[in-house]
């Protein structure tokens, strides 16, 4: 089964829609605040929430939630906008903001997760990308590049350019472990 979390109007083929509006295509409607949502443990292959998580109350409550539905080994699609993009403070319904490491807490191979166990559950952090948004317009050399560079160096991208070039939203490519 493929889930696509808060798909509003533009679910992703081949998956199944939920949101908490009932839109043309919304296949199930359900608020993401509350849980548990209404899928069985273990029953999905690959889930997406395209600019859900940075909307929810808990969001650590929410991943453990998609966590809890997803199989061993399924492909997880989180995109958030980036802390320090215009878009992450413009709209009055986001209640948080994402920088590079926050799925490390939850990755057994990352010191944050060894050091801090906030929560069980685990995902390998497959990859990070910015701007995958962007991607499919035209957009200019430079933010070409500077995507380029942050998707290399996301740390010294983050610590040290973000502020003088701050990108627009990060996407994490990852895989649920059981």
């Amino acid at each position: 089964m493929k889930l696509d979390f808060g798909c509003g109007s533009s679910k992703k083929t081949g998956f199944i829609g939920i949101d908490c509006i009932a839109l043309p295509n919304v296949d199930v409607v359900h608020n993401l605040n509350q849980f548990p949502y209404p899928f069985e443990a273990n029953c999905a292959s690959e889930v997406w929430l395209d600019n859900v998580l940075e909307h929810m109350d808990n969001p650590l409550k929410c991943i453990e939630e998609i966590h809890r539905i997803c199989k061993n080994g399924a492909k997880v699609y989180v995109g958030v906008p980036y802390f320090r993009s215009f878009y992450a403070t413009i709209d009055p319904t986001h209640k948080r903001f994402f920088g590079i490491n926050w799925f490390y807490y939850f990755d057994p191979s990352h010191l944050f997760c060894k050091k801090y166990c906030y929560t069980n559950v685990r995902f390998k952090v497959e990859r990070i990308e910015f701007d995958r948004e962007f991607l499919k317009t035209k957009i200019g050399l430079f933010h070409k590049m500077l995507i380029k560079l942050a998707e290399k160096k996301p740390f010294f991208y983050e610590s040290k350019l973000s502020h003088l070039f701050p990108l627009n939203s990060l996407t994490f490519y990852l895989q649920a472990i059981k």
